[in-house]
């Protein structure tokens, strides 16, 4: 049962120029390399059926937006009041996995702010949130910018990209990096948390067929 365990991890994220896109990607990508992970990158711009049903549908979510004026885009946000009815729907993305992740033109921009409130969302949910586990890089005199967590956060992700050049060039492959280590370490914590769930509900069926 352990290795045949299966995870969907879900990618929603806004982009308006295209750099939290690639960071997006990043994240995917670090989820796709643990085995048995499916993954969808899903723009939230249109909140159709075919959005909500794969968000219902995925163990994990990992919630991205860009950092606006110190907090999340409107377009992030349009989708975070939409999920208003799958609270009021008896909270039925509880115990599902969520993280975050966040990109700006400043290195600070006060993206923190950004990831309290996708922390904040995925708490309204009941969701199980899940954080960078990194150590803080570009600390030292011995540190560079190739550091992975060089933003130094832990709350998600974080990325800067020069405000005057493409998704193309920006984000830095190190805040990628960063990116990807978030994705890889959601699909573990998720696989681990689905492995757990399936050894009780199967504990429980034994329990009643005895």
């Amino acid at each position: 049962m352990f290795d045949q365990t299966q995870v969907r991890v879900a990618v929603a994220f806004h982009s308006a120029y295209g750099h939290t896109a690639r960071q997006a990607e990043a994240v995917a990508d670090g989820a796709r390399a643990v085995e048995g992970t499916t993954v969808e990158l899903l723009a939230v711009d249109e909140l159709d059926d075919a959005l909500w049903s794969s968000l219902d549908a995925a163990d994990a979510i990992v919630f991205g937006a860009p950092t606006y004026m110190g907090s999340p885009s409107a377009g992030f946000k349009i989708f975070a009041e939409g999920t208003s009815a799958v609270l009021k729907d008896n909270l039925r993305w509880k115990d599902k996995v969520a993280a975050g992740f966040t990109n700006s033109g400043c290195m600070s921009g006060d993206k923190l702010n950004t990831l309290v409130d996708l922390a904040m969302l995925a708490a309204q949910h009941g969701m199980i949130w899940v954080g960078l586990a990194l150590p803080g890089g570009w600390s030292s005199s011995g540190g560079s910018v190739e550091d992975l967590n060089r933003l130094g956060s832990w709350l998600g992700a974080m990325a800067q990209s020069d405000s005057d050049v493409g998704p193309d060039i920006a984000p830095p492959a190190t805040d990628l990096r960063t990116a990807s280590e978030l994705g890889r370490r959601v699909a573990i914590v998720t696989r681990a948390y689905r492995r757990g769930a399936d050894l009780e509900q199967l504990a429980a069926h034994q329990a009643v067929s005895a």
